[in-house]
């Protein structure tokens, strides 16, 4: 199973480090902190991600039962709802369609994830499979660990640099909606805190703001490094993807990354029966009572083409 890129800038390997307990070699150096220029959008979202955290440490000393199920209930709305069913599987890879009512409210839930607006999530994602693991993905651990999990959020110029106006995400750029989503997102998003605020006070700040929103984050970001890392290939996609199957109970399905890389036009993730995929299960559902139509699963001669066993 093929668990490294080959490397081929005439640098030795033994110059690079090795991601611990894993194969991956870390090829590219990057300034996370020190040594570039700080704008003013990557001070704004370290201040942001600062506070969430800081908000999530209060948790023990706030706890309510309703404020643990408010929180809870978030993560599920936005976590599998907003991110994994709308930005992710039908947004960026178009692996099913919506009625455009439900589309919008699925997309808007996303908002409230606090992971930036659909234009720029989507666009982000898409240039993540163009250039997997090279060094125009956007969050490859090559350049290590805590760069692809969330470092490469607070380097605004790197984004810019590589990706200039976002090309690739017209067909959300085309719908008043999503360009109105994109120009109001801070509205959004402080309007949510705000009403979280009037209505439970600080507990309901620190449990379905900062602990929902970290557990949100963190969720998604585990998908970008640790699903680039650890786990284990079943199909020879020639990058650095893996299934992990406790990164897919945390994640609603996504952590069968192996899988979507294989096939990422797929509303399925967990191919097998027992890769439990709660984001397929939904779609299966919306598909039942006919919100969901044109559903995209691989063809067994697809899934030959990327077997291992078809390049030996």
């Amino acid at each position: 199973m093929r668990n490294t890129i080959n490397v081929s800038n005439g640098v030795n390997e033994t110059q690079y480090k090795k991601i611990p307990l894993s194969d991956v070699m870390v090829t590219k150096k990057t300034n996370l902190f020190w040594g570039r220029k700080w704008k003013t959008p990557d001070i704004i979202m370290g201040i942001a991600i600062i506070t969430i955290h800081l908000l999530a440490v209060f948790a023990p000393f706030t706890f309510t039962w309703d404020a643990f199920f408010v929180g809870y209930g978030r993560v599920m709305l936005c976590e599998l709802f907003g991110i994994t069913l709308s930005y992710h599987r039908n947004l960026t890879h178009h692996s099913f369609k919506l009625p455009k009512w439900l589309e919008y409210i699925f997309a808007y839930i996303g908002v409230l994830a606090f992971q930036g607006d659909p234009i720029f999530w989507v666009s982000t994602h898409r240039y993540h499979h163009q250039y997997v693991d090279t060094e125009k993905d956007p969050h490859s651990p090559i350049f290590g660990f805590w760069f692809s999990h969330m470092g490469w959020m607070f380097d605004s110029g790197y984004i810019i640099e590589k990706y200039q106006e976002g090309k690739n995400v017209e067909d959300l750029k085309s719908q008043k909606f999503y360009r109105f989503l994109n120009r109001t997102y801070a509205f959004h998003v402080l309007s949510f805190v705000a009403l979280a605020y009037a209505v439970g006070g600080f507990t309901y700040l620190v449990w379905v703001v900062g602990v929902s929103t970290v557990y949100i984050h963190h969720a998604t970001f585990l998908v970008n490094s640790v699903c680039h890392i650890w786990g284990n290939q079943t199909w020879d996609t020639g990058d650095l993807s893996k299934n992990n199957w406790w990164m897919a109970l945390i994640t609603f399905g996504e952590g069968w990354h192996n899988n979507h890389h294989a096939f990422e036009y797929s509303a399925r993730q967990g191919l097998e029966w027992w890769q439990i995929d709660f984001g397929w299960y939904t779609i299966r559902f919306l598909e039942r009572v006919g919100l969901a139509t044109n559903v995209k699963l691989p063809t067994e001669a697809h899934k030959l083409k990327k077997s291992f066993v078809a390049h030996e």
